[in-house]
């Protein structure tokens, strides 16, 4: 079967198709044959080689926490490796799993719709359960069109908050606005935080000098989720009047009912997420590198 491994860490150039033995499943796990496989901005962070202290990656090693495609005929997403650690092995035709990672899709979803569950949708749901929303508030999305505020942005919008997507570009604003925000501010623009004035709850997946900013205009006894860092770094918090919540760990059983509660949310169409890229395994490269240039809208997929 045909993977797609890091040679080195760096640039996306260090990604090298290779043919491997087919994949063979052992006590506790199940070989998908992946349909598609999810390109999460973390891979692109660790193919440099950013978060040894959290993720003891050597190369060569294959990327890819999530996969679609089908287990003995039955349609489901997989994660690759148990909660709280990156196994990778998702670029390849076919990837092991946990068996207790599979979920099977639900009939009328898609399955390369149904993998923006996997990660996306059940980290969105933990943190609108998090944010502790109440309707009225003013609330900021970093991020906005990205593969996560695809989640964000429209389930906010339900609770009856006011939804500020903040990100790059005419086209990334005019997505935001179709997903349900009621304002867009473009942050490439000097003093952007400024304009939209203060927010009482911020979803954060950028840090940077953008978590930086968007953290300044936290109103007092506001909430600061910072759950990305984009940029290379968590925003960190030191006022004493806002409420910072980092980035968490949930429990095993946790994490899997966020995500059938995701694949329910899809199921009853209650949104359906963008898809950006979906290119050939052996495009790999330029997936990555279209998401390091912020070029692309929602999610990403790699399609054997």
């Amino acid at each position: 079967m045909r993977v797609v491994r890091v040679t080195q860490f760096g640039g996306p150039e260090v990604l090298e198709v290779f043919e491997a033995p087919a994949a063979e499943a052992g006590a506790g796990e199940v070989v998908v044959e992946v349909e598609a496989a999810e390109v999460l901005f973390l891979d692109t962070q660790l193919r440099a080689g950013w978060g040894q202290e959290f993720f003891k990656l050597e190369p060569p090693f294959v990327l890819g926490a999530g996969v679609a495609g089908t287990v003995e005929g039955q349609r489901v997403i997989a994660g690759t490796g148990g909660i709280g650690t990156y196994q990778g092995g998702g670029y390849a035709e076919q990837a092991v799993v946990p068996a207790a990672e599979v979920f099977p899709i639900p009939d009328g979803v898609p399955t390369t719709v149904a993998l923006a569950a996997l990660h996306d949708g059940a980290t969105a749901l933990a943190q609108l359960e998090r944010g502790k929303l109440t309707g009225g508030e003013r609330v900021l999305v970093t991020a906005a069109t990205g593969s996560l505020g695809n989640w964000l942005v429209p389930l906010l919008a339900a609770t009856g908050t006011t939804v500020i997507a903040a990100a790059r570009g005419t086209e990334k604003l005019k997505r935001a606005k179709e997903l349900g925000a009621h304002e867009v501010v473009d942050y490439s623009v000097a003093g952007w935080a400024e304009q939209i004035g203060a927010v009482d709850v911020v979803f954060d997946a950028t840090g940077g000098e953008i978590g930086r900013a968007a953290y300044a205009i936290t109103a007092s006894g506001g909430r600061f989720l910072a759950y990305g860092s984009a940029s290379g770094e968590f925003t960190a918090g030191d006022r004493d009047d806002v409420d910072v919540a980092a980035l968490f760990q949930p429990e095993p059983d946790e994490w899997r009912e966020l995500t059938r509660r995701a694949l329910d949310v899809l199921a009853r169409g209650e949104l359906t997420p963008t898809i950006g890229q979906a290119v050939p395994l052996t495009a790999a490269a330029a997936a990555h590198a279209a998401i390091e240039a912020r070029t692309t809208l929602g999610k990403t997929l790699l399609l054997p």
